[in-house]
């Protein structure tokens, strides 16, 4: 579904690169998680993936499509298919919810009609079907993130990009925001790649699980296996914060 092979990113001024020969790939329908510390390069392989930036060298693949090919037209018509969360939410405060959360609909054309019933419906989904007439200011972190997701998933994606999407939310509100992006997986066989630099995080939702360090891939492999047995000694310091 989504492949990296060999991709390099420097920024211009920078002596280090963001990215050094990173490989990976994300099968269809699988949640997979990106660890590492800040400044591991998880923010730039993330970008690249909805083709926010573009690689030094290397191919980054969607379905088999190289994004470096894509048209104007083609990169607009693949960014309908992903949908993206994000640490800070991200939503307009001048908005009330259903118009943050019908915003990409209006942007793509849709008939008003058909946006108010399509947002209806997907605020229900995250559980805030009474909440659509309030401002993002009158909601706490885990309501504002919920309202996030709702609006990602407005163009119907494929694939699901979150950005330390529970990195701002307490413990608890973090592991209903995981349980619902575990839900929408399942029932709507979205591929979910999410990065993060908690591995609490990524042993409650991923199926498996990539460690970047200093712009490498370090380890890779199902989660289960990574907690049982992390080979690499960035991995190893990663697991020994993790709560039983």
């Amino acid at each position: 579904m989504i492949a990296l092979d060999q991709v390099h990113k420097r920024y211009a001024g920078s002596p280090v690169a963001a990215l050094d020969g990173v490989s990976l790939e994300v099968a269809r329908g699988e949640v997979f998680g990106v660890i590492g510390a800040s400044g591991a390069g998880k923010s730039t392989l993330i970008r690249l993936v909805n083709a926010l930036e573009v690689p030094s060298a290397g191919r980054v693949t969607v379905e088999g499509i190289d994004l470096a090919t894509l048209s104007p037209g083609g990169l607009r018509a693949l960014r309908r298919r992903i949908g993206m969360i994000f640490q800070n939410f991200g939503l307009l405060s001048s908005r009330t919810v259903a118009d943050n959360v019908a915003f990409p609909l209006k942007l793509a054309g849709v008939p008003r009609a058909e946006r108010a019933a399509k947002t209806a419906a997907l605020l229900d989904r995250v559980g805030l079907g009474d909440h659509a007439g309030k401002y993002p200011a009158q909601l706490s972190g885990g309501q504002k993130q919920r309202v996030g997701i709702a609006r990602a998933l407005a163009t119907d994606p494929d694939i699901l990009l979150c950005d330390e999407a529970t990195s701002a939310l307490d413990p608890e509100t973090t592991r209903s925001v995981l349980d619902l992006l575990r839900a929408l997986n399942r029932e709507l066989g979205l591929t979910i790649l999410l990065i993060t630099h908690e591995m609490d995080v990524v042993r409650a939702v991923c199926d498996r699980v990539a460690v970047l360090d200093r712009g490498t891939v370090v380890e890779t492999g199902r989660v289960a296996d990574i907690f049982a047995g992390a080979a690499h000694p960035v991995t190893r310091r990663m697991l020994a914060g993790v709560g039983a």
